[in-house]
């Protein structure tokens, strides 16, 4: 176990109180969050689909028995085959996801093609294993659903993964290096414009890479109404009783299916404020009592009621995306556009919060604009994860406007018209409100926003994600 190092914070009056705290809360029940409607949602199923036209891999029973071993542990039903006739809008139907296990070359025609297309622009899941880019090199939609075509790969040998993104279900069991030995693929385009990466290849660690030093090996994103996730691993038959390559498939293939929430839109161009070390901490100050306590690159919540805020650098036109989540039913929220001042108070009278605590009123609630506006609770309720699951917010200001996302849906959308909280500058903070909260936060980033960046660049474009149709629709 890493030793923990705790942020000393000078004390303040116990009596302090930020934003979060109000009346008897009514209306704390399950209506403000998803375990009422996740618990009563019918069991998914997924498809795993083996056929190959090229070379076969003989790791894929293993592959199917492990899938098969996921779902008889985690609660969704499993079939498997090799036969491109299951491919129908009808048999696809009933399926949350499709699972392309190690498939290589020509494996469906036409009509089984067009069928799958609408499948996915349906809401349908895509999980790619290993060869499943080494499959169906002249369907340009499979294409892009995969996310980039195999080129080639070096001999089997150890490498080392860097997981860039340890808030998806994918990848959240990980530690930010993950050691293991596979067959390496490269490329013939880097995913990273069109898809949300979720770990790279450190090609300095093996031989044979050939990406010039930026080697995707996982990703996810939200394609033409479906969702789809892709790993470069799974080629050793050793690879389907690796405890944490096993988890990996589980989270991504609970994501496809709808099971588990992330941003997987493309993300590029941000600058880490806090990733993980103590060095990165250099710029962050805490304002009142209470601390955070840094441990395996996650920063969590002790005493309060405080703030550790980044005084480094005051802020204007920006997206400030951060992982987090809760124990439990606990509190924190996220400060923004508030003066430079070691008095917590500050940001609560001159910025604005959005809020974490899930079972509190709606204006108080997770998404909210705390005391000010809520979230859509519809749209935030399918958006968030229970506690002890990973969220990622995106909190974007530009001049008086402040936008919310929550793991890559739109939330609330709220204009400042009060000039003693404006948010054209200023400062962000994380807030630990109590010694009964206990939030953590991983990967805090920034990325400055210019004059007309939301027409262009991957990640700012879209408003939304498109909600998953419920199966069957």
């Amino acid at each position: 176990m890493r030793a923990r190092a705790r942020l000393v914070t000078a004390a303040v009056g116990a009596a302090l109180v930020i934003g979060c705290v109000s009346g008897p809360a009514a209306s704390k029940d399950a209506a403000h969050g998803p375990a009422a409607s996740k618990d009563a949602a019918p069991e998914k199923k997924v498809l795993v689909f083996s056929k190959t036209a090229g070379f076969r891999h003989d790791s894929i029973p293993d592959g199917i028995a492990a899938v098969r071993d996921l779902g008889a542990a985690h609660g969704f039903a499993v079939d498997a085959t090799e036969d491109g006739a299951a491919f129908t809008s009808s048999n696809l139907r009933q399926y949350d996801a499709v699972v392309f296990l190690s498939t290589t070359g020509d494996v469906l025609d036409a009509a089984q093609q067009s069928a799958f297309e609408d499948y996915i622009r349906r809401g349908g899941g895509y999980v790619g294993i290993h060869a499943a880019a080494d499959t169906e090199y002249d369907w340009p939609f499979y294409g892009g659903l995969a996310g980039a075509y195999f080129q080639s790969h070096p001999h089997i040998q150890p490498a080392t993964v860097d997981v860039e993104d340890r808030a998806h279900p994918a990848m959240s069991h990980l530690a930010a290096a993950w050691e293991r030995t596979d067959e390496w693929y490269n490329y013939r385009s880097n995913p990273r414009e069109h898809a949300h990466v979720l770990a790279s290849l450190d090609e300095s660690s093996y031989i044979g890479g050939t990406m010039a030093g930026d080697h995707p090996i996982a990703w996810c994103q939200d394609y033409q109404g479906g969702r789809a996730f892709y790993t470069g691993g799974g080629h050793t038959k050793e690879s389907y009783a690796e405890p944490a390559f096993r988890e990996h498939l589980l989270g991504g293939i609970r994501w496809a299916v709808g099971s588990a929430q992330a941003d997987c839109r493309p993300e590029n161009g941000y600058t880490p404020i806090f990733d993980g070390t103590q060095a990165s901490l250099d710029g962050w100050k805490q304002a009142g009592p209470g601390s955070f306590e840094l441990n395996d690159g996650t920063l969590t919540s002790a005493g309060g009621m405080g703030m550790l805020w980044y005084a480094s650098e005051e802020l204007g036109s920006y997206s400030l995306k951060l992982d987090w989540k809760t124990a439990g039913d606990d509190n924190s929220g996220i400060f923004v556009g508030f003066p430079a001042s070691d008095d917590p108070w500050s940001a609560v009278n001159n910025g604005y919060e959005i809020q974490i605590d899930a079972t509190d009123v709606p204006e108080k609630t997770t998404g909210s604009v705390y005391g000010f506006q809520s979230a859509d609770l519809r749209k935030r309720d399918r958006a968030l994860n229970p506690a002890g699951e990973w969220n990622t917010y995106e909190i974007r200001v530009e001049g008086e406007r402040l936008r919310v996302w929550l793991n890559g849906v739109k939330i609330n959308d709220f204009t400042n018209t009060d000039p003693a909280r404006s948010l054209k500058d200023g400062h962000i903070g994380i807030q630990n409100h109590g010694a009964e909260d206990q939030v953590s936060f991983r990967n805090i980033r920034i990325k400055e926003l210019s004059t007309g960046e939301e027409l262009r660049g991957g990640e700012l474009r879209g408003e939304a994600r498109p909600e998953l149709p419920v199966k069957g629709d």
